[in-house]
């Protein structure tokens, strides 16, 4: 084993000087960090002054027990891990200082290597608290910073969203670093984008969020790097682009794969030489912008089929997240669920405090394919036809497209595809179909369209365009 640094550190505590010496001696040789006493009544006052990981601590001692100073070493720094001592005759007291919280023991007499051997065991636990206690003030500072900006939270303590809160973490600290967000749709790439700037120390500067399906062709010099005052018919006055307005911050570009090969090359130079060019001016101007692009697409297929620049993807793709689906991150459900019933009784001003158990079996079994953005709306349903204390199985609608008749919810059926078999086949009539009937049922609204669609309303308008649907 490698020498531990010098941050890791062991206390050994017995009342027999010779033991306590010959610990401390041997472990130093292997590079830990050693203090030993032989008073036990002087170990909490040293715990409390002094950084300590480990503990090896005699069972029996004068005038105290090892089992009472153990509780209260695990009282007043719990993250402290114990090894205890045993001498013969011992062990239903090592089975209750086990029960207790100690970690491993080691029996009189001993050898040298079963102390170490010990030690190598617990050093395991030690870096685990260390990096779940990092992992949570990491959380919660991020949690915090969502929740001041923009009113949402990052939820979950699965190892999926420690690991991904890690990354964020990481890249956050390298403030110039281009950041590539992949995801499924609804796993909440913007939402991670702007946890990594007010990690930052962009994060007093501007966010700003753009969506790169929205820009029409004609419009995207003018709206990315700015115009002059009558650079083209229509430009009456001056007009920043969207690399001047994110000076100093982060510039987020959402659904980058939409963005035509073209324009890709444009940004790519930008990207490349920190400088903008105003259409109709001659002048240059330097920009200090993070780019934090996001996609639900495979970018790195899209490079192979020469519908992606490949140096893009590199140049954006500098630092890569990748969100899970919250299909990988099940034990997210329930926290995730309990989050949104309570910020929709806080906004409906209802009294639900929680789910019932069959009705959060009927979540966990499900795919959500549509990911968190799906979960949050289908707990926002069931949340207005819900008049108890809790969600039922009966609340727990997994279609938003219509009401299952055995739930006894009086509620408006949207059958959106015929209930008839299907003749015609033809994917794209039959989505046609699908969304005139998603916006009757919407009263038009596009927003609530994409909604019953489980698709983003940027989705569902380029549809719509497709389709000659406008």
């Amino acid at each position: 084993m490698k020498n531990m640094n010098q941050q890791f550190s062991i206390l050994v505590v017995d009342d027999e000087k010779r033991i306590v010496d010959e610990i401390t001696e041997f472990l130093k040789s292997k590079g830990f960090l050693v203090k030993g006493m032989y008073k036990p009544r002087k170990i909490i006052d040293f715990i409390k002054q002094n950084s300590v990981d480990i503990v090896i601590l005699d069972i029996r001692l004068p005038g105290i027990s090892g089992l009472e100073l153990l509780q209260q070493i695990k009282t007043l720094k719990p993250e402290i891990e114990v090894i205890m001592i045993s001498g013969h005759g011992d062990m239903n007291t090592v089975i209750e200082a086990m029960r207790k919280g100690a970690t491993d023991y080691f029996p009189k007499p001993f050898r040298l290597m079963d102390v170490y051997k010990a030690i190598i065991r617990t050093e395991r636990f030690v870096k685990l608290n260390k990096e779940l206690k990092s992992t949570k003030i990491s959380v919660d500072i991020l949690s915090k910073k969502l929740l001041e900006n923009i009113g949402v939270q990052l939820i979950g303590d699965s190892k999926s969203m420690q690991h991904l809160i890690n990354l964020m973490n990481r890249v956050a600290q390298s403030p110039n670093t281009s950041v590539l967000i992949l995801g499924e749709s609804g796993t909440g790439k913007e939402l991670v984008a702007h946890g990594i700037h007010y990690l930052s120390k962009r994060h007093n500067q501007k966010f700003y969020s753009v969506n790169c399906s929205a820009i029409p062709e004609t419009l995207f010099e003018s709206e990315f790097f700015g115009h002059k005052k009558g650079a083209f018919t229509g430009a009456d006055n001056d007009k920043e682009g969207w690399f001047e307005i994110a000076d100093k911050g982060t510039l987020f570009l959402d659904e980058i794969s939409d963005l035509p090969l073209v324009q890709q090359a444009k940004l790519l130079r930008v990207l490349e030489e920190r400088k903008v060019s105003k259409l109709g001016s001659r002048e240059s101007k330097t920009v200090d912008v993070r780019v934090v692009a996001a996609s639900n697409r495979d970018l790195e297929k899209l490079v192979q089929e020469n519908k992606f620049r490949a140096d893009l993807f590199h140049r954006l793709g500098i630092f890569i997240i990748k969100i899970p689906s919250l299909r990988e991150r099940k034990e997210d459900i329930e926290a995730l669920t309990n989050y949104y019933i309570n910020r929709n009784a806080e906004q409906m001003g209802k009294n639900v405090k929680g789910i019932k158990p069959e009705a959060l079996q009927k979540l966990m079994s499900y795919d959500f394919p549509g990911n968190v953005r799906e979960l949050r709306n289908i707990i926002e349903r069931a949340m207005i036809f819900c008049d108890d204390s809790e969600l039922n199985i009966n609340h727990i609608q997994l279609s938003g497209f219509n009401s299952d008749d055995s739930t006894n919810i009086e509620t408006k059926s949207v059958e959106l595809l015929p209930s008839d078999s299907i003749q015609n086949f033809d994917l794209e009539e039959n989505e046609k179909i699908l969304i005139k009937k998603a916006l009757n049922a919407a009263n038009n609204k596009k927003s609530k369209a994409a909604e019953l669609l489980n698709i983003t309303w940027q989705a569902l308008d380029r549809r719509m365009k497709k389709y000659g649907m406008e």
